[in-house]
């Protein structure tokens, strides 16, 4: 990827908008535009097509989930929308992320993540929490027959690449991945693209969303196959 990254900063609190934007800038980031609630999220996204936006969840006019979905239905392929939320376990974060957020973020991160995790997500990859991720998804995913029913290609994969998604919707990093099933990272990353691919899924949030909603692993089951 060529070019300066850049990004859209969504928060209706000034002082956190600034914050964000100085943490950013000095590291070389462009911010291209703030906004002080959804709608101008959205119409700050469409006009500027940035590469990451960072998104507040409870804002005036239109909250953050609806933004988002705004923003990745009207055709912004290229840009990944990370969540930003004071609460660890908060209901909104995973509606956000059925909306189409490549991951979420604790509002008091420190400088030095909150810089690795937009770079992160502009990279393509998904930025889930670990330690929170699979609670966050136990306790709010619906079993969703019709997306069952919808993605019976599941099928498709291979036994390898099924033994990889269930893993992967436990919240496990590539390199936890990797070490679980003594395998390079190198393939791992091949492996969860395939998966990727196969499935029709823009990001491994997706992916680990369609593995509870499809029943593939089960809230408050094992945390892989060991």
């Amino acid at each position: 990827m060529s070019g300066p990254l850049r990004a859209v900063i969504a928060d209706d609190q000034t002082l956190v908008r600034t914050g964000f934007r100085m943490i950013l800038s000095a590291d070389g980031i462009e911010v291209v535009a703030e906004a002080a609630d959804g709608a101008e999220a959205v119409a700050a996204v469409r006009g500027t097509r940035p590469d990451v936006v960072l998104m507040d969840i409870r804002m005036p006019r239109m909250d953050g989930i609806e933004a988002t979905r705004q923003i990745m239905s009207g055709g912004a392929n290229e840009t990944r929308v990370v969540i930003l939320t004071t609460y660890d376990l908060d209901r909104y974060v995973y509606a956000a992320l059925t909306a189409g957020a490549s991951g979420f973020l604790l509002k008091d991160i420190s400088p030095e993540h909150l810089v690795a995790a937009v770079r992160l997500v502009r990279s393509g990859d998904a930025l889930l929490a670990p330690t929170i991720t699979r609670r966050l998804i136990e306790r709010f995913a619906p079993r969703d027959e019709a997306k069952a029913d919808l993605h019976r290609d599941l099928s498709e994969l291979t036994p390898r690449e099924l033994e990889v998604l269930r893993l992967l919707a436990t919240g496990l990093s590539n390199a936890e991945l990797a070490d679980r099933l003594t395998l390079s990272a190198t393939t791992v990353k091949t492996h969860v693209a395939r998966i990727l691919s196969k499935l029709g899924l823009r990001d491994r949030v997706q992916a680990v969303v369609l593995a509870y909603e499809t029943g593939l692993i089960s809230p408050g089951g094992p945390s892989g196959t060991g």
